[in-house]
């Protein structure tokens, strides 16, 4: 383990401030269902274990502390109760909640401690600093959809929400699975932590729609009686993403642009790739606006840093890891290398190789450079011979042949984990499982190269997704539901609402269906055209089109919302053919939570 001396601080922040924690750090749901343990990380303690890589174990410590912090004057933080930070700044008559974490149960239970501590106060706003789910999810545990209650998001926090959480919700999620280790034990021999915090609640997700948005940088608002000055960044860590300073207290809050881990320029869950050339810029305007007058720093993940000396270095040194990253990248991009080629060399300066806060417990350098690759180049490299590859499983079969069949490939496979070549290894035998799914020995020695891949990871989310492969090579797909999708709907625009019934079309089976619904919502008085056409649906407002329609439905948005839950049009008011909404609801395909990853 290599830190500077500087680094050895971090325990007294994280430990700073400290108020009270709950006792014990449970949460339960409505059904009792617990979805907040995190006592259960109570093991990570000592010197990490052979399982474990140092410095994440040491990460691992550091967000498991848990509790109610004083981050400054009216400023405080709930830590270690979700994956992310919940912030709580006191006003003239209530509370301004930022990023009131994952979940419901969660953030209640955060509130909950807080008022215990510093009195039953109401809560007058909600910040969410980007469309992430750990900064909204967890909105209805603070507020109620009917409160009269301000709620701040950058410009596109709606739309960037809409399309990561419910457009590729399945398949991110299912992801997800990997990328957080949901279905590996909390022990050194699974999960130590997520890098980025501990781990992820699972409990019930809302979204609340925001009521201001914040269009520009320096666009200042006083919110009972705090003032605020923001700082808009899309782009960076989020596609829509904002930072902001409460002057009159000098603590300057940068969201999730700058925490005490590398972060993700393409996260290994699926996102859009993000650009490391602005997060850079910004992290610098940051520095230009606040940073004379920045006495802490706190973000939503993680503990805070204090003196200014300290937070500009921060700030600076996160600004030039991302810079580095992004001009090297292309500079050897430029000389003809390819992102994997870049990737596999690639090493930050000797000022930051050994800084604890761009280490990567959470993104990494390697898949950080094939990001930024990816960002300009896109998936193909420019190698003719990879421009039309068969998928895996084919792939598979044919690397079997070569080889001499699925066990002489299996035998080559344990021969290179045995000389400690754990990369080739795993792809040898991840051709054999591809190519023989049923094959015992393909699995197993599959499953042992990926265990081992996983001790030896220092980041996070690479140690999840090779330790949940070997999990599901050995004992399968678990059954999970994940209904994030429709725990947002509500909150969705009539065209969001659409736009997931479209995704959902199955093109072949619809190529030779043709009918168009007029939808009249009587509650936004706002008409829509929707057509089926060559297996598309299309669909936006009605602009006076004179088109006969085969259906005419009068409604309002909820009640939309009752014909997606039971596909019927029930007593609802309606003109024409209502067989046409059977015929497009037999055309929908349902999303499969549990697709095979690892195995074919």
């Amino acid at each position: 383990m290599r830190l500077s001396e500087k680094d050895a601080v971090d325990f007294d922040n994280a430990d700073r401030g400290f108020v009270a924690r709950l006792e014990p750090a449970t949460v339960t749901a409505d059904d009792g269902r617990v979805v907040w343990d995190v006592d259960e990380y109570g093991f990570i303690d000592g010197d990490a274990p052979d399982t474990v890589r140092p410095l994440l174990w040491r990460q691992g410590k550091l967000t498991a502390k848990h509790g109610l912090y004083e981050v400054a004057g009216c400023v405080y933080q709930v830590r270690g109760m979700d994956l992310s930070n919940m912030t709580i700044i006191e006003g003239d008559s209530g509370v301004i909640v930022v990023d009131p974490l994952v979940s419901k149960e969660t953030a209640a239970a955060s509130l909950a401690l807080y008022r215990r501590e510093r009195g039953d106060r109401s809560v007058v706003a909600v910040i969410y600093t980007h469309p992430h789910i750990d900064h909204f999810g967890g909105v209805e545990g603070v507020i109620s959809i009917d409160d009269d209650v301000l709620i701040l998001a950058p410009q596109h926090f709606m739309e960037h929400a809409v399309s990561e959480n419910v457009y590729a919700g399945t398949a991110m999620m299912r992801r997800g699975m990997y990328f957080g280790g949901a279905m590996l034990d909390r022990s050194p021999t699974g999960r130590v932590g997520l890098g980025l915090g501990i781990e992820t609640s699972p409990g019930t997700v809302g979204l609340i729609p925001p009521t201001v948005e914040i269009t520009r940088t320096g666009q200042t608002e006083t919110i009972d009686g705090v003032q605020f000055v923001f700082q808009l960044t899309p782009g960076t860590e989020a596609p829509a993403e904002m930072n902001f300073m409460l002057p009159d207290l000098g603590v300057l809050c940068m969201a999730e642009n700058a925490t005490h881990t590398l972060h993700n320029l393409l996260t290994l869950r699926g996102a859009q790739v993000r650009d490391a050339r602005m997060w850079s810029r910004y992290l610098n305007e940051a520095i230009r606006m606040f940073g004379a007058q920045t006495d802490v720093v706190c973000a939503s993940h993680h503990w805070p840093i204090w003196g200014r000396q300290n937070i500009v270095a921060f700030l600076a040194e996160q600004r030039d890891a991302y810079a580095y990253l992004h001009d090297q990248t292309l500079r050897m991009m430029n000389k003809g290398e390819t992102g994997i080629e870049i990737a596999e060399d690639f090493e930050l300066p000797p000022g930051l190789r050994d800084r604890a806060h761009v280490q990567g417990y959470y993104g990494s350098v390697s898949h950080g450079v094939k990001a930024i690759y990816q960002r300009y180049m896109g998936w193909y490299d420019g190698n003719p011979a990879h421009l039309w590859q068969h998928p895996p499983v084919e792939q598979g079969k044919r690397y079997v042949d070569c080889l001499g069949g699925t066990a002489a490939v299996v035998a080559k496979a344990a021969e290179y984990a045995a000389a400690g070549d754990l990369r080739f290894a795993a792809e040898l035998a991840g051709h054999a499982v591809f190519a023989d799914p049923d094959d015992r020995s393909a699995r197993d020695t599959l499953a042992d190269v990926l265990t081992r891949l996983g001790y030896g990871a220092e980041c996070a989310t690479w140690r999840h997704f090779f330790l949940t492969g070997a999990q599901e090579l050995r004992h399968g797909v678990p059954e999970t539901n994940i209904a994030l999708a429709s725990s947002l709907t509500p909150a969705l625009s009539v065209t969001q609402v659409f736009d997931s019934i479209g995704i959902r079309v199955d093109g072949p089976r619809a190529w030779n269906e043709s009918f168009t619904i007029d939808w009249h919502f009587t509650d936004l008085k706002e008409d829509y055209r929707m057509t089926l056409s060559n297996g598309a649906l299309i669909h936006g407002p009605r602009n006076g089109e004179g088109d006969p329609t085969d259906l005419d439905v009068s409604l309002t948005k909820p009640q939309l919302l009752t014909i997606l839950a039971d596909g019927r049009l029930g007593d609802i008011e309606h003109r024409g053919d209502a067989s046409v909404l059977t015929r497009l609801f037999s055309l929908l395909e349902d999303p499969d939570p549990n697709f095979a990853i690892v195995t074919p």
